[in-house]
């Protein structure tokens, strides 16, 4: 598992958090694109697309249990195909930024708003592009220590 992805992943995540909460929280919307892309300031209580609404703890376990299970499992798995290890490090570097803000502020920082999408934040984009990573393994290999091709 590449670790410094998810490092990188993760600073990026909070940094760019850190200057949204200084800078963009105020006048909580700058446009950047009119009607097309906005850094927009939400705060969500929630998971994906809002959905279920301050459940912080419940978010809180269950990433501390899946990101602990990613680690333990391939830690003993290293032969797996790179399009695998570099999605599960994107995964993690994501989970560990939102949940970094649940345990600070009760709540994930989001800011990119293309107005057809929920508002998200660079830990949402490393994770929905890390599940891409691991399906498209899955679907590819017969089994995952194969070697890439």
């Amino acid at each position: 598992m590449n670790y410094v992805l998810s490092l990188i992943v993760l600073i990026l995540d909070q940094v760019s958090k850190i200057l949204v909460v200084n800078y963009l929280k105020d006048p909580g919307e700058i446009p950047i694109i009119r009607n097309i892309f906005h850094l927009t300031y939400v705060e969500n209580r929630g998971a994906a697309f809002g959905v279920l609404q301050h459940q912080r703890w419940f978010f809180i376990i269950l990433t501390v249990l899946i990101v602990g299970a990613i680690i333990f499992y391939f830690r003993k798995h290293r032969k797996y195909p790179r399009a695998m290890m570099i999605g599960l490090s994107l995964i993690i570097g994501g989970a560990i930024g939102n949940l970094i803000d649940r345990v600070l502020y009760g709540f994930v920082i989001d800011f990119f708003d293309f107005r057809v999408w929920p508002v998200f934040n660079i830990a949402d984009s490393a994770i929905v592009i890390g599940q891409i990573l691991v399906a498209y393994v899955i679907l590819k290999y017969d089994k995952l220590d194969q070697k890439e091709m």
